[in-house]
């Protein structure tokens, strides 16, 4: 179970006072409608249902709820998750909410409201022979390409592995986290690394396939991810996300995907330290 390390200080009273009730920018008003897209590759953050091909996910739920209280309808597209901030810089999107975590680098071109707890987690086919994250030094580690687990995977090598005289570990980029998992099961890495939100489902959707490998290695926030300079739509969406986390319908979303450990006990703006 993650453990909660909340930045309820500065960063959630920040969040807190920009969250006044206001008004939806007019050109959204206007329209009736939020474009938002997605990276529908992360379940169960965001994906396609293999029985229906509809968008599903926890994000979805949020964002249509969301949408509700606002008086807006969405539309939906999806890209390539390297293309979700351009997506927002060109304002192909109004905002983004697709699994995507607050990293102080990315708070260069967009600010955050955080509301998930997250964490890169290693995990490895339910054969193979390591039983701990030290087990995987020297090994071949896939990963996203365009996410911030990399850096982080670098990070625990050196201070994990190289700091102990042991062989870093190789890293193997993937495109998505379907690529990945398709990578491990063919034998072209020895284990790999997702957000531990998103673990539990891939285990139930491929039941003993997986075993996770020791507890996430990084603590950190997803993000819904605006224009800096697009204040007052962060503003009103802050609102009504807190006006959810305090009635009850933020945690039953979490709970529909099994991620109520995962929750945060109200937004948070820009509060990832990493």
């Amino acid at each position: 179970m993650i453990r909660r390390s909340f930045s309820v200080g500065f960063a959630a009273l920040v969040a807190g006072t920009a969250a006044q009730a206001g008004e939806l920018p007019e050109t959204i008003k206007r329209a009736g409608e939020l474009r938002l897209t997605v990276n529908a590759t992360y379940a169960p953050m965001e994906y396609r249902d293999p029985a229906t091909n509809q968008l599903v996910g926890l994000d979805i739920d949020l964002a249509n709820e969301l949408a509700k209280r606002l008086g807006v309808k969405i539309v939906w597209s999806e890209t390539p998750f390297a293309e979700l901030i351009p997506s927002l810089q060109t304002k192909r999107a109004d905002f983004v909410i697709s699994g995507i975590s607050d990293r102080s680098s990315r708070r260069e071109v967009a600010d955050f409201v955080d509301y998930l707890i997250t964490g890169p987690q290693f995990f490895v086919l339910a054969e193979s022979a390591a039983k701990s994250a030290i087990d995987l030094c020297g090994k071949k580690i896939g990963t996203t390409r365009s996410t911030s687990f990399p850096a982080e995977i670098a990070t625990w090598s050196k201070q994990n592995c190289e700091a102990g005289g042991k062989p870093a570990i190789q890293f193997v980029p993937g495109e998505n986290s379907i690529d990945v998992r398709n990578q491990l099961k063919q034998g072209r890495i020895d284990a790999a690394v997702q957000g531990s939100e998103t673990l539990p489902y891939a285990q139930e959707q491929e039941a003993g396939k997986y075993r996770v490998v020791g507890e996430p290695f990084s603590i950190g926030y997803q993000g819904i991810m605006f224009r800096k300079d697009d204040t007052g739509l962060r503003e009103v969406v802050t609102h009504h996300l807190a006006a959810m986390m305090a009635d009850g319908s933020y945690s039953a979303i979490l709970a529909k995907y099994g991620l109520g450990a995962n929750a945060v006990p109200q937004p948070m703006l820009n509060a990832a330290v990493q």
